[in-house]
Order: C-alpha cells, then structure tokens, then sequence
C-alpha cells in the first residue's frame, strides 16, 4: 500500500556564500575564548531551503507528491510560486503574516567545511498539523528540524495513532533536551543523524548506539563522502556514496538523501536499497549550487541507481 508523506520541518531562504580560504587558517586554536574573526566571501546567493522545503522537493523529482507541516512568513509568495512549479502542495503550511519567514546564511570553506547562522522567523510558530485527519495505515511522518514544539509533540502523536514515523532531529538538537530526545527516539521506525550528531543523541541522552536500538527499530548515520551506515539489532550494512559528476555543494545532500531514502520506504523496498537511493539523490543535490536546483529524470536516476 503506497503512503502519505508528510514531511515536518523548516522552510527557510537559505544565503550561500563561498569563503575561499580556510576557516581554520584564521581561527587561533589558544584564542578560541575570545573569537572575534570575519570572512570576506566572494558570492552571495539567495536560495529556496529548509529541511522541509529540501525533502519535499526530492521526493516530488521522484514523482511522489509529499504534504509539508511547516510555518512560513509573510514574504512566503517567492516560496509558493516556487512549489506551484514543481507541483508540491502548500495547504498543510501555515502562513505567519507578522514574522518573515526563517533564514539561513550558509559560508563554506574551501574544505567545504560550513558555518551557518541561522534566524528562525516564522519557524517559531508551530504549524499544528490535525493527525486525526491522518490514516495511520496510510501514513509515513518525517519529524525533520523545524519548530521545536513540533517536534517534541508530532512523535508523540503518530505513536499516539500508530503512525510510522522517521526522527531527523539534526540542527534542532542543541535546543532538545535529553528527556525529548528520548521519548522522540522510542518508538520511531528510522533514527537518521550525521556522525556528529549521533554523538551529540548519545552525550545528552546517556545511552550509547546498543542502548538506542532498543528504542529505535533502524539507525541510520549518513558519514558525507564516505557513504551511510544503517544499524540495525540484526546487521549493520556499509551504504557506498554514489559519485557525483562533479562535487559542487554539498549543502542539502543530507535532505536529498532523505527523500531518496522515504521513496523507497513507502515503495516498500529493503532499508539497503531505501539507504542506496538516498545515495543516488544526495549525488544529484552536490552536483548543483543549493538545495533545490538540482533536476533528474527517473530514468537517469534509475540509471544511476542501477550502476551502483
């Protein structure tokens, strides 16, 4: 039975600038305490962004047509016009008329290191989504970094109506306490974070990868050039990156390996190969400057799926 996709999570401009040195070349290691250091960026680009923004937008590339949970301001006609082009629904996103919308200033280095600053806007206000209107056996929720009501509420709900569920929660987790993290945790059908997320799950909830497997049926730790891990109680199972034509950007590869990996989860294919399409999405995404300006037909994603 194919399902519903409902992607909660941010929706944001995001500004991409390059630096095009080093951070660390201008960052004294023994004056760390009393940071003071600017970056000359050569390029300034306005983007459309957000994890919610950037999920939607894969899956609808993958033919899929995914509800967005989220909260925009009211600078939000650029967004919409945006989505109405490629066909991604707007009804479930809340229009805040007294706040802009959320926003991303997004350096990256030479290393393709990144430092972000980000202003939360309209992301302040929950989009209070009605899951009575949900069919729980319909339904898959990703619970992505946005508003942290939500994402301390919306998990709560799907276990509350026996709804899959997916925890992304990424950039959000600084403001999570551990008692959120881990009632979040319990009962998700996917846990995905990068490397260094996981490790910031595990310092503030006190348990360790084993200790979260009992909560979480599959852990997935995306590990950028290097590929994914999926964990399960079962198996751990290695997940190659697919190669790019040409590595440009990696902002937003996370996102797109998040679409590819939820079409195949409601396609109903094993988690290797849902993780191996995420693969194949996130190689499109690098390809391109930004989070939603990368494009491929089926074919050239089966295609490259296929060559794996």
């Amino acid at each position: 039975m194919k399902k519903n996709i409902i992607v909660s999570g941010s929706l944001a401009y995001d500004r991409i600038m390059d630096f095009p040195g080093y951070f660390y070349d201008h960052i004294l290691p023994e004056k760390l305490h009393m940071l003071n250091v600017a970056f000359q960026v050569d390029s300034v680009k306005e983007k459309f962004g957000g994890t919610a923004g950037n999920i939607a937008y894969a899956l609808c590339l993958l033919g899929e047509h995914p509800l967005i949970s989220g909260a925009i301001g009211h600078d939000y006609r650029r967004y919409f016009e945006w989505f109405a082009k490629n066909g991604i629904a707007t009804d479930n996103i809340k229009i805040i008329d007294n706040d802009l919308t959320a926003s991303a200033y997004i350096t990256t280095d030479k290393a393709d290191n990144q430092i972000t600053g980000f202003h939360p806007g309209a992301m302040k206000y929950s989009a209070a989504l009605d899951f009575e209107k949900l069919n729980p056996k319909e339904t898959i929720v990703t619970v992505s970094p946005g508003n942290l009501s939500d994402m301390r509420t919306y998990p709560l709900f799907c276990k509350a109506r026996g709804i899959d569920y997916i925890f992304d929660p990424g950039q959000s987790l600084p403001m999570l306490e551990a008692a959120d993290l881990t009632q979040a945790i319990e009962g998700c059908r996917i846990l995905i974070a990068n490397d260094y997320e996981l490790e910031l799950i595990t310092s503030k909830t006190g348990l360790n990868k084993a200790a979260l497997l009992k909560l979480a049926k599959i852990i997935i730790v995306t590990q950028g050039e290097c590929g994914s891990l999926v964990s399960t109680q079962d198996e751990e199972l290695k997940i190659p990156v697919v190669k790019p034509k040409k590595a440009v950007d990696p902002t937003g590869a996370g996102d797109a390996y998040r679409g590819g990996l939820i079409y195949g989860l409601v396609h109903g294919k094993s988690i290797k190969d849902c993780a191996m399409m995420g693969s194949v999405c996130a190689s499109f995404c690098v390809e391109q400057v930004g989070t939603q300006e990368y494009r491929f037909s089926m074919e050239e994603f089966n295609d490259r799926l296929n060559s794996c």
